[in-house]
């Protein structure tokens, strides 16, 4: 196995520490309800997005690389998509926690194609109505160690693991090639191609949070990654950065801005291809913390 952090994470992790240190020399008062968020066992958040999207796929066939598609470009965006992030912070102590995420995109789009779509052993034919379906599911589950602490502000290292769960499915009228077709093309009426992508990934990364007004708290966080092992080969990152508005001592809302990236080149049984990933855009979230 061979990893290595993102170059992302050095201007980054500088800025995060640089903004701790000003936001705590700034804040001359704490308490206020917003010290739950750095104090209390539990911290929770739900939310919904509003973001834009950029995914690029290619699944290879029996004997033939396929060309990228850009889904987006082919299927254009989504307009019924689940986007639901949840996110629980555990103090064991104050200094040790326990952090989970989990996040659900997963929508269903048709349209009429404008060109041959490959996928697999399938191409799915220009001037046919195709259907695309998608489930993307991510669950993280990390440890913290909180290195820096203060009245006013908090900086965590974490180790964990990031797991993503993708399934795709194609449908639609098509040319199939694969080994069950004698003289190749063979037309399929209603033709379905679903194809999963599981991909368990270990991540590092860095989260700050820190108390601007006694119902204000502002929270930045990283985590970056780099490897190539049992058929995996890529890279992915994830930053957020949110600021959440105490108006009792136990509930607030907030907003944040997230983005996440992932690029993989998959060899494996189930998926064999490439797969390029990409959201970002604002969170509005409710918060509760005991």
């Amino acid at each position: 196995m061979k990893s290595r952090i993102s170059p992302r994470i050095g201007p980054f992790l500088l800025g995060t520490l640089l903004g701790v240190g000003a936001a705590g020399s700034a804040l001359a008062q704490s308490g206020g309800n917003a010290a739950g968020l750095l104090n209390n066992s539990w911290v929770f958040n739900l939310g919904g997005f509003v973001y834009q999207t950029d995914m690029e796929a290619r699944l290879d066939g029996q004997s033939s690389q396929n060309p990228e598609v850009d889904f987006d470009e082919s299927f254009g965006k989504a307009d019924d998509s689940r986007r639901v992030r949840a996110d629980a912070l555990w103090r064991i102590t104050p200094a040790h926690h326990l952090r989970f995420m989990y996040f659900d995109n997963s929508n269903s789009r048709t349209r009429v194609l404008d060109k041959d779509l490959e996928w697999g052993d399938y191409a799915f034919l220009a001037g046919s109505s195709a259907t695309f379906s998608q489930e993307f599911n991510v669950y993280a589950l990390s440890y913290e160690w909180a290195f820096m602490r203060s009245p006013t502000y908090e900086v965590a290292a974490s180790l964990g693991v990031h797991y993503m769960d993708m399934k795709f499915q194609l449908s639609g009228n098509a040319n199939y090639s694969g080994p069950d077709c004698a003289t190749p093309p063979c037309s399929v009426t209603g033709a379905t191609k679903g194809s999963d992508l599981p991909a368990p990934l270990p991540m590092i990364g860095l989260r700050a949070g820190w108390l601007v007004a006694p119902n204000w708290y502002l929270e930045a966080s990283g985590q970056f990654f780099q490897l190539d092992v049992d058929g995996y080969d890529g890279r992915w990152s994830d930053m957020r950065l949110s600021a959440t508005w105490m108006f009792h001592r136990n509930f607030g809302v907030g907003m944040g801005y997230n983005w996440f990236g992932t690029r993989l080149d998959v060899s494996r049984d189930d998926f064999n291809g490439k797969l390029k990933l990409g959201y970002s855009g604002l969170q509005a979230y409710l918060t509760g913390t005991f």
